[in-house]
């Protein structure tokens, strides 16, 4: 969007914008809800607002804006969660999950379908086992008891539902707003809410519980409701774009008629965010969650190591997005701080894994859409290189093909080619432009990080017949490019 367009979008005149930007004007919290509404950033902009506040007041130099309403939405918003209420019960052997949400349609056209989604993991630690036991044991739609209603009371409809995806572990259905008597579409302006409910048995259900929020939600509440004789221990988990932490405020318990009743709530669930709830059972006649014993090696899970020190996973739409420039040297001190963030995140990397092979990072890895990177030389003893945007200018005929890895793909190895030798031009702080000549092993580097900023993963230039390695199986761990 033009900076025109974004104000338009925003309800602002494009010159109170630029002044917020250029730092004339202190944003509100309107303009910071307005701001993330518009452009989507999972949450980024309205923490930095948070923090930007909770600075501001710290220092007492200024009054706190007046509260603002977090109603105000963008046109074309289309559906809005207003509050979902998801809950898992252990009832006989089997789990019930019941989950309502209540609906606004802020969009300009008729809703006549909501995508629902359900999938269950056995042994989330051991992804070949839990593959392999289901599809010995499939979840089968016929036993799944699956319901849907939408509105209240005496007044709720049926909802009929039509099958979107069946896999043994994953199915995707369409609750319809229609049945036998007819069609009642959501129309834009109109409030409902809907309640589905499936049960899978617990011989297909892994200990964990999770809500992933896909449309704009203002209110969030999970419950996990077990025996009490079970003796359930609960913890709840937040995987953000940026990190995996634990949730943010602590799980509510109570015991009701022999019950053990957790619930945990927030009033500001992050876009793209997911809230999981995990437990073990300490009763003696608890059900058993033993490990298998696999029938090959499992796959090391390095990607969770990775992601538990903010780097961001293949998935997000932030690895998908091109990186914006910095304008230098006028945003010279932005692109400073990016550097450091990169330069520090880069260090915590070196203490978990040995790359013998040199190893890069670029700032939508760590949730920040600028276009810089740095790259560490597989020589240990040289300085890392810093690229801000970054751009190739030159590339060798001659290539050669490598197995590579990718930070946000940690688990697997792809074999690419690339150019042995690459020109790029690139800048300094001070807005100056240059051109280094970069070759071999630290030409692949430099290539598969200004990747990152144009939006291309490393499995994107490899041939269409070629298969990812696991790491597992890969032979090369631990030794550098031999040219």
């Amino acid at each position: 969007m033009t900076k025109k367009q974004l104000a338009a979008r925003m309800g602002f005149d494009p010159s109170y914008v630029s002044h917020v930007e250029g730092r004339r004007h202190k944003p509100t919290e309107d303009f910071a809800r307005r701001a993330e509404a518009v452009l989507g950033s999972g949450g980024l902009i309205w923490q930095r607002f948070q923090e930007y506040d909770e600075l501001r007041h710290a220092r007492g130099t200024m009054h706190r804006d007046p509260p603002v309403p977090a109603q105000w939405l963008p046109p074309g918003t289309g559906l809005v969660v207003e509050r979902e209420v998801a809950e898992l019960a252990y009832i006989g052997g089997a789990y019930r999950c019941r989950v309502r949400r209540s609906l606004y349609n802020a969009g300009t056209e008729a809703v006549t379908r909501y995508l629902v989604k359900i999938s269950v993991d056995r042994y989330p630690n051991d992804p070949s086992g839990s593959n392999r036991h289901h599809r010995e044991h499939p979840l089968a739609l016929d036993e799944m008891e699956i319901h849907a209603v939408a509105g209240e009371g005496g007044a709720a409809e049926p909802m009929q539902w039509r099958i979107k995806l069946d896999r043994d572990a994953a199915k995707e259905l369409w609750l319809l707003f229609a049945n036998e008597r007819g069609q009642f579409p959501l129309y834009p302006g109109e409030r409902t809410t809907i309640e589905y409910a499936y049960t899978v048995g617990e011989e297909k259900w892994g200990q964990w519980f999770q809500r992933a929020v896909r449309l704009p939600t203002r209110s969030l509440t999970v419950r996990l409701d077990f025996p009490e004789r079970f003796e359930p221990q609960v913890w709840g988990v937040e995987v953000s774009l940026n990190a995996e932490v634990p949730v943010r405020s602590p799980l509510e318990r109570r015991n009701e008629g022999g019950r053990a009743i957790f619930e945990w709530s927030t009033d500001q669930p992050l876009l793209n965010a997911r809230y999981r709830l995990e437990w073990r059972f300490r009763g003696a006649d608890a059900p058993q969650y033993e490990e298998l014993a696999p029938s090959e090696p499992a796959l090391p899970r390095a990607s969770h190591r990775m992601r538990g020190i903010g780097i961001i996973q293949r998935g997000s739409d932030l690895l998908r997005q091109r990186a914006r420039h910095f304008q230098l040297p006028r945003e010279a001190p932005a692109a400073r701080e990016t550097v450091t963030r990169l330069l520090t995140s880069l260090a915590q990397l070196e203490d978990l894994h040995e790359f013998s092979k040199g190893v890069g990072l670029a700032a939508s890895q760590i949730g920040i859409p600028a276009a810089a990177a740095v790259v560490r030389p597989p020589e240990r003893e040289i300085d890392p290189v810093v690229l801000l945007n970054p751009r190739v200018v030159g590339e060798s005929v001659d290539c050669d093909e490598r197995y590579e890895g990718c930070l946000s793909f940690f688990d697997y190895r792809g074999l690419v080619a690339r150019s042995l030798r690459i020109e790029v031009e690139h800048a300094r702080f001070d807005g100056t432009r240059v051109v280094t000549v970069f070759e071999r092993a630290l030409a692949r580097l430099v290539s598969h990080e200004i990747d990152h900023l144009e939006g291309r993963l490393y499995v994107d230039r490899m041939a269409p017949d070629a298969k990812l390695v696991p790491i597992a199986q890969y032979q090369q761990t631990g030794r550098p490019w031999e040219y």
